[in-house]
């Protein structure tokens, strides 16, 4: 049985998001990148200084929290992509 969510048919059966709370998803998926924005550029400049220990491992916990919202607010904007009409 084929997978339903690779399937064709079902892209057009996707449950489009109201366009009100559409609107509203994408200021806030906006906002959330704007933020996003400001850590990882302290994150990268904070990695080009020379930190000693522990700093240095708090700063390898903050790449890696970095990385996993950034890739979170990519899905984020994917889905209201995905279920939006425009």
């Amino acid at each position: 049985m084929a997978d339903p969510k690779n399937s064709s048919e079902d892209r057009s059966i996707v449950e489009i998001i109201p366009e009100d709370l559409s609107v509203e998803m994408r200021k806030i998926a906006h906002d959330l990148s704007n933020a996003l924005e400001i850590i990882v550029q302290t994150s990268y400049l904070l990695s080009l200084a020379e930190l000693k220990e522990p700093a240095s491992d708090w700063l390898r916990m903050l790449d890696g929290g970095v990385q996993k919202a950034l890739n979170l607010n990519l899905v984020l904007r994917n889905y209201i992509k995905e279920h939006t009409e425009n």
